[in-house]
């Protein structure tokens, strides 16, 4: 199976390379975007005091709209890879199972790809080869209604956010994150919010502004059930499926931390 990643803006494909090394031991071909125009190359050579600016400028509706297609340009060269005798990819990859993550930017991108209804857009951006989605940090796009943007999605995804989860750049506050889960359909929905967890508890990395010193268990919680969503429902297995949707996520999770499904 193939698990895809988002950056988040400003960042690269060698981000949160915690996640994609962890899915890959475990049998995830874990494949990382990197999307020219909202990545590092925002700010690489910017003086200081000027990046703040620079990503602000870069977080635009066009380069929303090309994350969206290196998405798809990006399920179209696996397909190739996969069919191509000789390659290193040849025959490896599962295309009837791939799941779309991403962070913050990555999450909106993630939202978009897998379900995500767009008031106004007149067309769907959603990927029919997406089985399932991970998102780090989802919100409720500014003056959207939740249960009209959300309401159609019918594959499983899983939330993660943090009680703290407010990110320098948007105006993506808690409520916006929070706002996501009751809107989703029943039926293979999932939210993480984990206590005390800022923007960069998902990250590899402190970020601007933070706060909170970082703890240790969100890397093990996150880690243990975003994998165990992926053999879920890209690998139908009925162990973790039964472990999700039982007890199983507290034993990783602190008294504080809050998880729910529907």
């Amino acid at each position: 199976p193939v698990a895809l990643f988002s950056h988040g803006l400003g960042g690269t494909r060698e981000g949160s390379a915690y996640l994609g090394l962890h899915w890959a031991a475990r049998g995830f071909a874990a494949v990382f975007l990197q999307h020219p125009g909202s990545d590092s190359s925002v700010w690489a050579g910017v003086p200081p005091k000027e990046r703040m600016a620079a990503m602000q400028k870069a977080a635009n509706a066009a380069n929303f709209l090309l994350r969206l297609r290196d998405v798809s340009a990006v399920l179209d060269q696996l397909e190739r890879w996969n069919a191509a005798e000789g390659h290193p990819f040849a025959g490896r990859l599962d295309l009837t199972r791939i799941g779309m993550s991403g962070h913050s930017f990555g999450a909106m991108t993630t939202q978009a790809v897998s379900g995500q209804r767009h008031a106004g857009a007149g067309i769907s951006f959603t990927d029919p080869r997406i089985r399932a989605a991970i998102l780090f940090s989802p919100s409720l796009p500014r003056r959207a209604n939740a249960a009209q943007t959300f309401g159609a999605v019918n594959i499983p995804w899983l939330l993660m956010t943090g009680t703290k989860d407010v990110a320098p750049i948007g105006d993506a506050d808690v409520a916006s994150r929070l706002a996501v889960f009751p809107a989703l359909p029943p039926g293979g929905k999932y939210e993480l919010v984990l206590h005390n967890a800022e923007h960069s508890a998902f990250t590899e990395r402190p970020l601007p502004g933070d706060t909170e010193k970082r703890n240790p268990n969100h890397h093990r919680a996150i880690l243990a059930l975003s994998t165990a969503f992926w053999d879920a429902w890209l690998r139908d297995d009925a162990a973790a499926r039964a472990w999700l949707d039982g007890e199983g996520p507290r034993s990783v999770l602190e008294r504080e931390d809050r998880w729910q499904r529907k």
